[in-house]
């Protein structure tokens, strides 16, 4: 029976310990040909000072980025109805921890406008942090320890979550998806790693940034001109060129090119936000300019081609299906038969732009007394869309009481035009675009 002893734990110790140990992977002392080289690099500029001053006016509008973009995607109001841009039983992460507000009504054009120009102001700012950094990304050996692999890993979550969120971003804008991914979860997702790995990154590379300030100082290198720009000492931990080459150009021009590049861009791009004077300059954004001219010449996001509305869905046998403690069908008629209200009310979308017009209609809160659901807690819109994404939402109570929130059957004093939403479309202070719905054929509220 001595099958039935347990084992000797001390004997099997000393058998495993016996073994032979793998052999740990070495990097040949000599680096390849190429950009592993140390003296590949020639520029003089590179150094700890430019990548921490570079990366110092790159932070804030990051953060500026990571703020409006949660408040943003706060706005479509997740925790109501199917809102969320994730799947039920999903790990999405969504802030449902308050109501979107419907004051001041530029709210969101203020968010997702300043989401995006900072974006575009941080693009030129990032390729010139990616260039002040090009040589740690080729160093030799790969690995030197742990903390030298925290301190890669941390650099390449950082490259490629900002690489991704940044132009993914940008295609948006442009209205361009040349993948087949859903472009909002993933953006979303994206940006979480990208924020930790700049976490991470900050709090390895502080002390490197702190020695740079108190060395050169903040400013000081900033004014040497050409003839007394000289490179930082060299040091083979950090981006220093071991043999540099003469400077072309100062510290000081390098960053006002930068700077002017970033300003140009965030310039072009608030044409789209602000409008006005400035939306002819919105060169870069196919919808920042107007358009057409006349009442409803202002931006599409999508037209009723597009969503595949045909005129017989919106003609004179079109209802309006109101759901509550009670039914009611009402025609467009009828509901031009009731109190009409006409405001001023910007419409913005997440690709930047937005734009202020005269909305004509009735209030939601008075076709929520007409489903016999006064105070109604919430309501579900849906459009004569059937497929594809936004051709429903979700409003809240609040949305539904604000005395500026509209079921529009005009803008700008005439008939909505079938790319605009005709018979009806929902207008609320506030709220992204795409909830505005357009083609309205059921609007079903929930009892408070």
């Amino acid at each position: 029976m001595s099958w039935l002893k347990p084992p000797n734990v001390t004997s099997v110790k000393e058998k495993l310990q016996k073994l032979p140990t793998p052999p740990k992977p070495k990097f040949p002392e000599e680096p390849p040909p190429g950009p592993t080289q140390p003296t590949f690099w020639k520029s003089p500029l590179r150094g700890p000072w430019m990548t921490s001053i570079i990366g110092s006016a790159l932070l804030p509008l990051v953060i500026i980025c990571a703020i409006t973009g949660f408040l943003s995607h706060a706005a479509y109001n997740p925790a109501l109805g199917d809102n969320s841009f994730f799947p039920a039983g999903g790990i999405g992460i969504d802030p449902y921890f308050f109501s979107w507000p419907t004051r001041p009504t530029f709210l969101y054009a203020f968010t997702q406008g300043s989401h995006i120009i900072a974006g575009c102001l941080a693009i030129p700012i990032l390729f010139a942090k990616l260039w002040s950094v090009m040589p740690k990304l080729f160093e030799w050996p790969p690995l030197r320890s742990v903390a030298h692999m925290a301190e890669r890993i941390s650099l390449a979550l950082l490259v490629g979550g900002a690489l991704f969120v940044f132009f993914t971003g940008l295609l948006n804008i442009q209205v361009y998806y040349p993948w087949k991914f859903s472009f909002v979860p993933s953006h979303y997702y994206a940006a979480f790693v990208f924020l930790a790995a700049l976490a991470l990154h900050v709090s390895l590379k502080f002390p490197t940034i702190r020695k740079a300030y108190r060395e050169r100082g903040v400013v000081k290198p900033l004014q040497d001109d050409l003839e007394h720009t000289v490179p930082e000492p060299y040091d083979e931990m950090t981006t220093t060129a071991l043999e540099p080459s003469a400077p072309t150009i100062s510290r000081r021009g390098l960053l006002l090119t930068v700077g002017g590049a970033s300003a140009g861009i965030g310039l072009m791009m608030s044409g789209q936000v602000i409008g006005g004077p400035l939306r002819k300059i919105a060169l870069l954004a196919p919808r920042g300019r107007q358009p057409n001219s006349g009442p409803n010449g202002f931006q599409i996001n999508k037209t009723a081609a597009t969503a595949g509305i045909e005129p017989s869905k919106t003609g004179a046998g079109w209802r309006l299906k109101l759901v509550g403690a009670t039914k009611a069908e009402l025609s467009r008629e009828q509901l031009l038969a009731m109190p009409q209200y006409t405001y001023d009310l910007p419409i913005a979308c997440v690709e930047g732009w937005s734009t202020t017009q005269s909305w004509t209609g009735v209030r939601l809160k008075d076709l929520a007394d007409a489903a016999g659901t006064p105070g109604a807690s919430e309501v579900l819109v849906q459009s004569i869309q059937e497929f594809g994404s936004f051709n429903k939402a979700t409003l809240s109570s609040g949305q539904i009481a604000d005395e500026q929130s509209l079921l529009a059957l005009k803008v700008n004093g005439v008939d909505l035009s079938p790319d605009h939403g005709y018979p009806a479309r929902v207008i609320v202070p506030a709220m992204p675009g795409v909830h505005n719905t357009k083609w309205v054929r059921q609007m079903t509220f929930q009892e408070a």
